[in-house]
C-alpha cells in the first residue's frame, strides 16, 4: 500500500492547477485588472516579468494625474488595462509634462490678456518665478520654465530643504512692512494662526475665545465667545455629552488651520479638540478623547490628517476628512507634558516633553519613536543604553559636554591665567520644536539654548546657547542673579533656510541655516515687545496680498510702536503713522515671508511672571509682518 504522504501529493497539484485556470464565469464577464493577459512569445514575457518585479505593488496608485473627462478624439481607457507597467509609466510622464504645458500656456493668455486691457496678469503661476527677459526666445523660456516647475516638484516630494531665501531675506528684515493688531480679548492671548493663503487670521486667549480676523485689512470679523459649562445634562457624577458642547468652556491653548483653509481646529484646558467650519464661522464637531488640557495642535501639510499634544503626555490622530471626521489612533512615549508639536507633509511628527528633556520623532507608518535627549549628558544613562563602558564612565573627562565648544576659550583664557566664567545652563525643560525639512528639526528649551538635529544623529548637530540673552535681578543676599530667557516658541518656514525663535526679550530672532544644515547664525531681528507665545512663518500665493496697503507700502526707517495699518478696536483700520515717506516695492519682490507673533502680558502655560506697565511696550496683540524676498534668486540657485 502506497504511503498516504505521497499518495496525496498529485491531487493537491492537479488541484492548484485547475483554480489557476480562469472559470467559464469569468472568462463571459470580459477582462479584468485580475486576469493574466496571454503571452505572445518568450521574450515578451520575460520583459513583463521584469517590469513586474521592478515596480512595487501600488506604485501608481496615488498618482493623480488621470484627466477628469475623456475628449472625443482620445483613447479609449479600456486599453490601457493591455500596457506593461514601463509603458504605463511612460504615458504618465508624458501627461504630466502635457499638464505643465499647458499651465504655462494658459499663464501666457492671461498674461497677454491683461496686457491688452491694462490690469496685467495673475502672478501665481511658477513660470513668473524666472521672469521673461526682453530679447529672449519663447520656446527657450517656456523650456526653463518647465525646468523649473520639474525640478521644483520633484525637491518638495523628497522631503528635503530646498528654498534658500535667507540672503534675499535679510535685506528687507529692518524695513519690512508690519501690521498691528491690538487684541479685544479680554485677557492675553495664547496663540495665533494665519492660514496658508494668507487672508485669514485666528487667535485666541485665555479669557476662551477665538476671534477671526481680516489679514488684509485688520478688521475683526467674528467671534466664538467662551461657553458656560451646563450642569442641566449632566448623568451619573457630573459627566454629560461633553462633545455636544459647541465651543470652549476653558482656555484655548492652542490652534491650527488646514492647508486648504476649510478646517480650524483648536484645544483647550477643558480637554476638547474642537473642530469649527473656517469660512462659515461655524461649529462641525468637538472630540473629547484626551484626559488632560490639549496644548498643541498641527495638521499635516495638504491633508485632514491632524495631530494634537495634551498634558496627559499622548498625542492623538484625527481624520478630518469631510466623510470621516473621526478618530484614528493614539501615540504614547512621554513622561511629561507633551508641550509642543510639528508635522510636515510624510506621516511624521516631531514632539516636546517638557520636563522629560526628550524631543520625539514619531513614524506614523513604522509605529515607532526615535528619542532626542536634551540638556547635559548623562554618564550613568549611556552607561545603561550601551553607549560607553563603565571605566570610560568612571575614568573619563567630567566635564565632557561641550568641550569642542570651548576649548578655544579655555587654552585662551589658561594663556592669560583668567577663570573662565561658564555661560551655558542646565536644561531642565523642553518647551518647543520645530520642523525644517523631513528630516531636521529644531528644539528650544528653558536654558535658553536653541538645538539643531538630525534625525540619523543622537546628539545636536549644533547649539545655540542663549539665544535671547540673560535676564539679570538683583537680590539682597546674592547680588546680581542672571537667569536664561527660555524659548518660547519657534517657527520655521517650510522647506528653507530661514527660521525664527521667541522668548521674552523683545524681540523675533530670525536665523538662516548653512548650505549643510550642520549650523545656523542670526541675520536679524523683528521688535516684538512682551512675551512671544506663538510664531508662524509662511509664505502666502503671490498676488494674495495686492489688497492689503499696509503691505505695498514700506517705510524707510520706521520707530518702535509705529506700524502701517494699526487696528485700535478691531473694527476698523486707523491711518498710517509712520513719518518717513514711503516706497512702492520693486517687480521683483513679487513674494512674502509673513511672520505672525501672539504677544502676550503673560506666558502662555501660567501667571508665574507678567511684564506690564508704562515704559515696557508690552501689549496683548497680534505682530503680523510682510518681509519681501526674491524668488527668483532661490529659483536660479536651485537649478544651478
Amino acid at each position: 500500500m502506497p504511503d498516504p504522504l505521497f499518495a496525496s501529493a498529485r491531487p493537491s497539484s492537479s488541484k492548484k492547477r485547475k483554480l489557476s485556470q480562469p472559470s467559464a464565469s469569468r472568462a463571459r464577464a470580459g477582462p479584468s485588472s485580475n486576469t493574466k493577459r496571454p503571452r505572445k512569445n518568450a521574450a515578451a514575457g520575460a520583459d513583463d516579468d521584469d517590469d513586474l518585479q521592478d515596480t512595487p505593488v501600488g506604485v501608481f496608485d496615488d498618482v493623480d494625474l488621470e484627466p477628469p473627462t475623456m475628449a472625443a478624439g482620445d483613447e479609449d481607457p479600456g486599453s490601457e488595462e493591455d500596457e506593461t507597467p514601463a509603458q504605463k509609466r511612460l504615458r504618465l510622464a508624458k501627461m504630466y509634462l502635457d499638464s505643465v504645458k499647458k499651465g504655462v500656456s494658459a499663464r501666457r493668455a492671461r498674461k497677454a490678456r491683461g496686457g491688452e486691457d491694462g490690469s496685467g496678469g495673475d502672478d501665481d503661476d511658477e513660470g513668473d518665478e524666472l521672469g521673461e527677459p526682453a530679447g529672449w526666445d519663447a520656446a527657450d523660456v517656456d523650456r526653463e520654465i518647465i525646468e523649473a516647475r520639474l525640478q521644483k516638484d520633484v525637491l518638495e516630494n523628497s522631503g528635503r530643504t530646498h528654498i534658500h531665501i535667507a540672503q534675499s531675506l535679510q535685506h528687507n528684515i529692518s524695513t519690512a512692512p508690519y501690521l498691528r493688531i491690538k487684541s479685544t480679548h479680554r485677557l492675553p492671548i495664547t496663540t495665533s494662526t494665519l492660514s496658508e493663503d494668507g487672508l485669514m487670521l485666528f487667535s485666541s486667549s485665555k479669557d476662551g475665545s477665538i476671534i477671526k480676523w481680516d489679514a488684509l485689512t485688520g478688521r475683526r470679523l467674528a467671534t466664538f465667545p467662551k461657553l458656560r459649562p451646563s450642569t442641566s445634562a449632566s448623568t451619573g457624577k457630573g459627566k454629560g455629552r461633553a462633545d455636544k458642547v459647541e465651543g470652549h468652556t476653558d482656555e484655548v491653548l492652542g490652534l491650527a488651520i488646514s492647508s486648504d483653509g476649510r478646517w480650524l481646529v483648536s484645544g483647550g484646558k477643558d480637554r476638547r479638540v474642537v473642530v469649527w467650519d473656517a469660512k462659515e464661522m461655524k461649529w462641525v464637531k468637538s472630540f473629547t478623547g484626551h484626559k488632560d488640557g490639549v496644548t498643541s495642535l498641527v495638521f499635516r501639510k495638504n491633508t485632514h490628517q491632524l495631530f494634537t499634544a495634551s498634558f496627559d503626555r499622548t498625542i492623538k490622530l484625527y481624520d478630518l476628512s469631510p466623510s470621516i471626521l473621526g478618530y484614528v489612533e493614539t501615540l504614547f512615549g512621554h513622561q511629561d507634558h507633551i508641550l509642543s508639536l510639528d508635522a510636515l507633509r510624510a506621516e511624521v511628527a516631531v514632539s516636546a516633553g517638557a520636563r522629560d528633556k526628550t524631543v520625539r520623532f514619531w513614524k506614523v507608518v513604522e509605529e515607532s519613536q526615535l528619542v532626542f535627549r536634551g540638556g547635559g549628558r548623562s554618564k550613568l544613562r549611556e552607561v545603561l543604553e550601551g553607549g560607553i563602558g563603565l571605566d570610560d564612565a568612571i575614568h573619563g573627562d567630567d566635564e565632557e559636554d561641550g568641550a569642542e565648544a570651548s576649548g578655544a576659550r579655555k587654552s585662551t583664557a589658561a594663556a592669560a591665567k583668567v577663570p573662565v566664567k561658564k555661560l551655558d545652563f542646565a536644561e531642565g525643560s523642553m518647551e518647543c520644536v520645530a520642523m525644517i525639512d523631513e528630516s531636521t528639526f529644531l528644539s528650544g528649551g528653558d536654558s535658553g539654548s536653541i538645538r539643531l538635529w538630525f534625525i540619523q544623529k543622537k546628539k545636536a548637530v549644533f547649539t545655540q546657547a542663549l539665544a535671547h540673552g540673560v535676564h539679570e535681578m538683583h537680590s539682597n543676599t546674592e547680588g546680581v542673579v542672571s537667569t536664561p530667557r527660555w524659548i518660547t516658541s519657534l517657527a520655521a518656514m517650510r522647506y528653507s533656510d530661514v527660521f525664527a525663535s521667541g522668548s521674552w526679550d523683545g524681540f523675533v530672532r530670525l536665523w538662516r541655516l548653512d548650505e549643510s544644515n550642520k549650523s545656523f547664525s542670526a541675520i536679524g531681528t523683528l521688535p516684538a515687545p512682551g512675551f512671544l507665545n506663538s510664531l508662524q512663518m509662511i509664505s502666502p500665493p503671490s498676488g494674495n496680498l495686492d489688497g492689503a496697503v499696509w503691505v505695498h507700502r514700506k517705510p524707510t526707517q520706521p520707530a518702535v510702536g509705529q506700524a502701517v495699518g494699526v487696528v485700535d478696536d478691531g473694527t476698523a483700520t486707523a491711518a498710517a503713522t509712520v513719518t518717513p515717506k514711503p516706497r512702492l516695492l520693486q517687480d521683483d519682490e513679487k513674494k512674502h515671508c509673513m511672520i505672525v507673533a501672539a504677544c502676550s502680558q503673560e506666558p502662555r502655560l501660567g501667571r508665574w511672571m507678567r511684564i506690564a506697565g508704562e515704559g515696557t511696550g508690552c501689549r496683548n496683540q497680534v505682530l503680523v509682518w510682510a518681509v519681501p524676498y526674491r524668488e527668483q534668486l532661490a529659483t536660479r540657485r536651485r537649478m544651478n
